[in-house]
């Protein structure tokens, strides 16, 4: 029998497909996880309606509202991009799945690219859920929203480097507690709910060189203030990115 169309063509899929493939599979897995949806979107969501409702914590003038959603924005960032990522990838490695999907026809590098698809994936679905239930509260954001798409596409770098990072060098059960430790710690002193100034002015320094500071912060003079482009908070949003993601390359373990 000559060659023809029945001939068996075994190999690989092509790269994209296989990265569209795993990006679809992990994003899945993080919206059927009931813990991850309570961390990514019913903290979140929670947070923004009790605290914009309840005069609790003073926001300063104008609306609470509009205080309250850009850091919001940045805590559903870091739910996702680092508390999530951290748990799931760690329990991940612990039962070997990692190990196992290192050794497939999917390069190492394409799973974690398929990883942080997935991570941005969700981000859109959380960010359009948040804005549309601001808008009800009365939300009225303003500026540049290329500005906010550049924090968020950099926060979500420098939580995924930290959130890999985390997964990569702890057990799983450490990174269980850590990563929930550091989301609580976090909430309560990266300016997402409290304003940063309502810290000592030495301790004030030092939570404006964090992360979550630097990406509530930079959303908040964009979408309540009006800024064009805060420089400041890009480029500490970038330092974290790169130490990040480049210590999480370096320092990785896979089993």
């Amino acid at each position: 029998m000559s060659a023809g169309t029945y001939t068996p063509r075994p190999g690989a899929a092509p790269l994209p497909r296989m990265i569209a493939a795993q990006t679809a599979l992990e994003t899945r897995m993080l919206l059927r996880n009931g813990e991850q949806l309570l961390l990514t979107v019913v903290i979140p969501t929670l947070l923004l309606v009790l605290f914009s409702a309840v005069d609790i914590v003073d926001t300063g003038s104008g609306a609470s509202v509009d205080f309250l959603t850009p850091g919001i924005l940045a805590l559903a960032v870091m739910s996702t991009a680092f508390t999530g990522q951290a748990i799931a990838t760690g329990f991940e490695r612990r039962y070997g799945v990692l190990k196992r999907l290192g050794a497939s026809p999917l390069p190492r590098w394409a799973l974690m690219t398929a990883k942080t698809l997935a991570v941005l994936v969700t981000e859109v679905l959380q960010v359009v859920l948040l804005t549309v239930i601001a808008f009800a509260l009365g939300w009225s954001p303003h500026g540049n929203p290329f500005a906010v798409l550049l924090l968020l596409v950099l926060g979500t770098a420098a939580f995924s480097g930290l959130g890999l990072l985390m997964a990569g060098t702890l057990k799983a059960e450490a990174t269980l507690a850590a990563a929930n430790l550091v989301f609580l710690l976090l909430l309560v002193g990266g300016g997402v709910i409290v304003p940063l100034d309502k810290f000592p002015d030495g301790v004030q320094s030092v939570l404006g060189l964090l992360p979550i500071a630097a990406l509530s912060d930079g959303l908040r003079d964009v979408l309540q203030h009006g800024a064009a482009m805060p420089w400041g908070d890009l480029g500490i949003l970038a330092v974290w990115a790169v130490l990040g993601l480049g210590a999480a390359a370096r320092f990785f373990r896979w089993e």
